[in-house]
C-alpha cells in the first residue's frame, strides 16, 4: 500500500471530520488517491455557488480535505499545509469584502477596506482548524459607501457581513471562525476602525503585548495600499530602536497567567496542552518574538513573521545560538503536525490531547502511531528540550540577592554584610539616588524599575574589583543617562551583566564614559557575538548592510553610528574581560573604522550624485594613514586620512547642477568627513584628521592624484614620507587604487641622502619632545624610548634600506630583524608597547599609574605576574630602544 492509501485508510478508521469529507467529495478523492494533489486543490478553489458563503464554504470543505491527506501522506511538509491554509484565508476574505461591498454599493470597487491578520495567519502559519483575528481598518475618503450612509457605519457594516460570511455555521459548515478581540480597546472600539485612529492608537496607547502581537502582522486582504500604509506608521511601535527590557518581563509575565489559567493542560499526559503546556509551541513562539523584540529594532533581517525562520535568523545574526534555533525550530514543527492531527479528528479548534482515551487513540492512529502512550511518549522529549531552553530565557536572572528595604535588618547591617566599608557614605549615596534629584531616576516608573534592581545592582558593586571607584562611577553613570528606565530593566532581566557593569565601572573609566552617553550600548552586551572578535571586513559590512536596511541616508548616519559604537564598546570590554588579546582588539577596531568608512563612503557618493551627477573618468580615493593605516586602532585613535581624485581636475560632472572636478571632489570631500566625523542623535563616530595632505592645512582638501604625485616627489618633507609608510587605499576601484599604490611604492622606493634623513627624523623628534611631552608614566607613546622612538627608527630604516616596506608596524619590525637592521628584543618590545597602548587608552587614559585593582588587570592582560614586573619590563625594553636610537641617530639631547 502506497502512503497515500495508507494515509486514506488512516482517515478514513480515525477522523469523523475527514471521512464525511470523503463521503462527499468522491471526485476530489479520485484525484488525492491518483497523488494529484495540486490539481485537486486547484479543483477545490474553483468551486462555484449561487452566492459567495456557499462557495467559500465548499471549497474550505475541498482545501480541508486534499491539504489533510497531503500532510497525513508526508507529500507537503508543514511550511506548505499552514501556507495553503493561510492563503485561503486570504482568498476567503477578499472574497467576502468584495460581496459585502457589492450588496451595498452595488459596481464599486474593493478599495477603502483593509484587513491585517495577526498571529499565525499574519505569518502564514495557520492552523488546520484555526480562528482567525483580523483587525480591520477603513479609510473614509476611499471607501465605497450609500449617498446616505456614515461612513464609519457603513465600514461597521461591511466589517459585520465579512463575519458573518467567514463564520455563519450552515449545512455546509463554516468557512473560519472569526476573533476579533486583537484589535484596539475590544471592549469599546467598533470592529472597523479608521486607519489614522488606529495608527494614533498604537503610537499613543497600546498596550506591551500588542507590540508583540505585530510581529506577526502583514496586510492579507482587501485595500493592500492603505493596509502598508498603516503598518508602514506604525513600525517605530513594534521596532523600537532602544529597547524596553519590560517586554521580556511581559513576556515571562503572559508565560506564568497562561501556565495558571491552563494549569490542567500544564502536566503531560491525557489533557496537556500542546500549545499552551510547559515546553509547548507558545513557549517556541515567545523565545523567537522575545528575541526579535529585543534585536529587531537595530537589525532590521530579524523583523520577519514565520517563526522557524525568525529562529534562523536569531541564530545566524548571533542572539541566540545555533543549537537553540534548531532545537526550536525541529520542536515547533513536530508539535505543530502534532496538533493538526487533534484538528483533523472533529475539526474542532484545539490545542489539547484528548482526556479521552478512545479518541486520544484514534488522533495517534490517525499520525500512525499505535496509541495515545506512543503519542505522548513522541511528545514529551520535545516538550522537555523547548523547556529547558525556555527557562534559561525566563530566568536568566537568577537570584536578585537582598533587598535594600529589608524591615527585619537595618539597611547599614545589610550594606556591611555586603562588604561595604563605610556603609554610612554608601547610605548617603543611596539616599541621593532616590531623593528624585537625579532626573534618570525622577519618574515613578523609573524609580520602580530602579528599586527592582537596586539589590542586586549593591551585591554587584560590593563585590567589583574595585568597589569605591565602581560605586562612584556608577553615580557618575546614572547621572549622565537622560532616561535609565532601560537599563535597570535591562540589568534586571539579565543580572549576568553586572557582573560586566562592575567590571567596567571598577576597570575603564572611558567605557564607563561611553555608558553615560549611550546607556543602549549595554544592549549590545547580550548578544552571544559580544565577547566575541566581529570578523572579517565582509562580515563587518554584511552586519552593517544588515543593519541599514533601505533606510535613508540621514538614517543611515544614526544607524552607522550605533553600530559602530556598540562593536567599539564591546571590544573594549572584551579586553577588560580579558577574552580576546590587545593586539586583535586594535586590528578589529581598525577593520571597524575600515568598515565604517567605506559605508558611508559609498552612501555619501551616491547621495551626492543625485544632485551634480558624476564626472566621467574621475572617483574619490581615501588613503589611510597612521595607525588606522597599519591596522592598530586604539577606542580613542583619530583617523588620519587623505583624499585625492582620479582624472582631469578640468573635467566637469554631468548632473542638475554641474561642477568642475576641484570643485566637485572637494565639496564631496567635506560631505564625506562629515559623514565619519559630525555628531547626530546617535552620538560622535570618529575624528578625522587631514593634515597629513599635500601642503597640509593649506592645501585643497582633495587634491588630484596628479597634483599627490608631484607633490611627493619634489615638494614633501620627510616626515610626509615616513607618514606614507603607513599608507593603504580604503576606498576606490581597483584601478584607482592601484594608481595611488604605484605613486606610493615609488616614493618610498626613491634614493635619499642618509646623513639628511638622520637629521630630519632627530629634528622632527626633538621638536615633537618639546610640544607634547609624555603626559605620565604610563604614556608609553611619548616616553623617551616609547613608541614614537621606535617607529622613528622604523621608519628611517624602512626609507634608507627599503626593507619591510609594509603599513603594519609588526611584519615591518619582523623584516627588518630578518635582514638584520634590528634586534629580535626590538621586536618583542614592540609588542608588549602596543598592547599596553590599547589597554591604557581604556583603563589609565590619563596616564597615570591606576588604582591596584586596575594595575593588576594591566599585568595580567599583558602576561606578567604583578605590576612591579610589568614596570621593570618596559624599563628594561625602553632601554633596549634607546640604546637603537642612540645608534641610528646619536646622543639624545632632549
Amino acid at each position: 500500500m502506497t502512503r497515500v492509501a495508507q494515509a486514506i485508510a488512516r482517515a478514513q478508521a480515525n477522523s469523523p471530520f475527514l471521512a464525511g469529507l470523503m463521503d462527499r467529495n468522491p471526485e476530489l478523492m479520485a484525484m488525492v488517491a491518483a497523488g494529484e494533489f495540486d490539481a485537486a486543490l486547484a479543483q477545490s478553489l474553483a468551486r462555484t455557488a449561487d452566492n459567495v458563503g456557499t462557495a467559500l464554504r465548499q471549497q474550505r470543505q475541498g482545501v480541508a480535505l486534499v491539504t489533510a491527506i497531503a500532510d497525513l501522506a508526508g507529500v507537503w511538509d508543514l511550511s506548505r499545509v499552514t501556507g495553503i491554509l493561510s492563503d485561503f484565508a486570504d482568498h476567503a476574505l477578499d472574497q467576502a469584502i468584495s460581496a459585502a461591498i457589492e450588496e451595498r454599493v452595488p459596481g464599486a470597487p474593493n478599495q477603502g477596506f483593509a484587513v491585517i491578520a495577526l498571529g499565525k495567519h499574519g505569518g502564514r502559519e495557520l492552523n488546520y482548524s484555526s480562528d482567525i483575528d483580523p483587525i480591520f481598518l477603513f479609510d473614509p475618503k476611499t471607501l465605497p459607501h450609500r449617498e446616505r450612509d456614515d461612513v464609519a457605519e457603513a465600514a461597521v457594516r461591511y466589517g459585520r457581513r465579512v463575519i458573518e460570511l467567514l463564520s455563519a455555521l450552515d449545512g455546509d459548515g463554516y468557512v473560519f471562525r472569526v476573533d476579533m478581540r486583537l484589535r484596539p480597546s475590544p471592549e469599546v472600539s467598533p470592529i472597523a476602525l479608521p486607519v489614522e485612529a488606529a495608527i494614533g492608537y498604537y503610537e499613543s496607547s497600546a498596550l506591551a503585548w500588542e507590540q508583540a502581537a505585530f510581529i506577526r502582522s502583514r496586510v492579507c486582504a482587501g485595500d493592500r495600499a492603505l493596509g502598508a500604509y498603516f503598518l508602514n506608521a506604525i513600525q517605530p511601535f513594534i521596532w523600537r530602536k532602544s529597547l524596553d527590557f519590560g517586554q521580556l518581563k511581559n513576556i515571562t509575565a503572559m508565560t506564568a497567567q497562561i501556565r495558571d489559567h491552563y494549569a490542567k493542560g500544564q502536566k503531560m499526559g491525557l489533557g496537556f496542552d500542546l500549545k499552551r503546556g510547559h515546553g509547548g509551541i507558545r513557549e517556541c513562539e515567545f523565545f523567537a518574538q522575545a528575541h526579535q523584540l529585543i534585536h529587531g529594532g537595530r537589525d532590521p533581517v530579524l523583523r520577519v513573521p514565520d517563526t522557524r525562520e525568525a529562529l534562523t535568523r536569531l541564530a545566524a545574526a548571533g542572539p541566540i545560538s545555533p543549537q537553540e534555533a534548531e532545537t526550536l525550530s525541529s520542536a515547533y514543527e513536530q508539535l505543530r503536525t502534532f496538533e493538526h492531527r487533534l484538528q483533523m479528528h472533529s475539526d474542532r479548534q484545539t490545542h489539547e490531547i484528548p482526556q479521552n482515551r478512545e479518541t486520544a487513540d484514534a488522533v495517534a492512529r490517525l499520525h500512525g502511531l499505535a496509541d495515545a502512550d506512543a503519542l505522548l511518549d513522541a511528545i514529551r522529549p520535545v516538550t522537555e528540550h523547548v523547556a529547558a531552553i525556555y527557562d534559561r530565557m525566563v530566568d536568566a536572572g537568577g537570584s536578585e540577592g537582598p533587598r535594600m528595604a529589608d524591615e527585619g535588618l537595618p539597611l547599614e547591617e545589610q550594606l556591611t554584610d555586603l562588604g561595604y566599608t563605610d556603609p554610612a557614605a554608601i547610605m548617603q549615596r543611596m539616599a541621593r539616588w532616590r531623593s528624585g534629584k537625579i532626573r534618570a531616576i525622577r519618574s515613578a516608573s523609573a524609580r520602580d524599575a530602579f528599586e527592582a534592581v537596586l539589590p542586586a545592582i549593591m551585591k554587584a558593586l560590593a563585590l567589583a574589583p574595585d568597589s569605591d571607584r565602581a560605586i562612584a562611577r556608577f553615580e557618575n553613570m546614572i547621572e549622565a543617562i537622560p532616561s535609565a528606565i532601560n537599563v535597570f530593566r535591562l540589568l534586571e532581566a539579565r543580572p549576568g551583566l553586572l557582573h560586566l557593569v562592575a567590571n567596567i565601572l571598577s576597570y575603564a573609566p572611558t567605557l564607563a564614559d561611553d555608558l553615560g552617553r549611550q546607556s543602549r550600548y549595554l544592549d549590545a552586551l547580550i548578544d552571544t557575538s559580544a565577547m566575541q572578535l566581529p570578523g572579517d571586513m565582509a562580515a563587518l559590512h554584511d552586519a552593517m548592510a544588515r543593519r541599514i536596511g533601505d533606510a535613508d541616508y540621514q538614517s543611515m548616519l544614526d544607524i552607522v553610528r550605533d553600530y559602530v559604537g556598540e562593536k567599539r564598546f564591546a571590544l573594549g570590554v572584551q579586553l577588560i574581560e580579558g577574552r580576546s588579546d590587545a593586539s586583535d582588539i586594535a586590528r578589529s577596531y581598525a577593520h571597524l573604522a575600515e568598515a565604517a568608512l567605506q559605508t558611508l563612503t559609498a552612501a555619501t557618493v551616491a547621495e551626492f550624485e543625485k544632485a551634480h551627477g558624476r564626472i566621467d573618468g574621475g572617483e574619490l580615493v581615501i588613503l589611510a594613514l597612521g595607525r588606522l593605516g597599519g591596522e592598530a586602532l586604539t577606542h580613542a585613535s583619530d583617523l588620519d586620512l587623505i583624499l585625492l581624485f582620479t582624472g582631469s581636475n578640468l573635467a566637469e560632472s554631468n548632473g542638475p547642477r554641474a561642477l568642475g572636478a576641484t570643485q566637485y571632489f572637494n565639496r564631496l570631500a567635506q560631505r564625506v568627513i562629515a559623514a565619519m566625523s559630525v555628531p547626530t542623535a546617535s552620538g560622535a563616530l570618529y575624528e578625522v584628521d587631514t593634515r597629513l595632505r599635500p601642503s597640509g592645512a593649506d592645501g585643497l582638501l582633495c587634491a588630484s592624484v596628479k597634483s599627490f604625485d608631484q607633490y611627493q616627489h619634489e615638494n614633501a618633507w620627510t616626515w610626509e614620507h615616513m607618514a606614507l609608510t603607513r599608507a593603504r587605499v580604503l576606498f576606490g576601484s581597483a584601478d584607482a587604487r592601484a594608481q595611488v599604490d604605484i605613486i606610493v611604492a615609488d616614493v618610498l622606493h626613491g634614493q635619499r641622502d642618509p646623513e639628511k634623513l638622520r637629521f630630519d627624523i632627530a629634528s622632527m623628534r626633538k621638536d615633537m619632545a618639546a610640544h607634547k611631552p609624555p603626559k605620565g608614566d604610563l604614556d608609553v607613546k611619548l616616553l623617551p624610548g616609547g613608541l614614537v622612538d621606535m617607529e622613528f627608527i622604523i621608519h628611517r630604516l624602512q626609507l634608507e634600506t627599503h626593507d619591510g616596506l609594509v603599513p603594519q608596524l609588526d611584519p615591518a619590525i619582523d623584516a627588518l630583524v630578518t635582514a638584520r637592521h634590528l634586534p629580535a628584543d626590538f621586536a618583542t618590545a614592540y609588542a608588549l608597547f602596543a598592547r599596553l597602548l590599547v589597554m591604557v587608552r581604556l583603563v589609565a587614559p590619563d596616564c597615570v599609574t591606576p588604582p591596584l585593582a586596575a594595575q593588576a588587570l594591566i599585568a595580567d592582560s599583558l602576561g606578567f605576574a604583578d605590576w612591579d614586573g610589568l614596570m621593570a619590563a618596559i624599563r628594561d625594553y625602553r632601554g633596549v630602544v634607546m640604546h637603537e636610537w642612540q645608534r641610528l641617530f646619536g646622543q639624545r639631547d632632549f
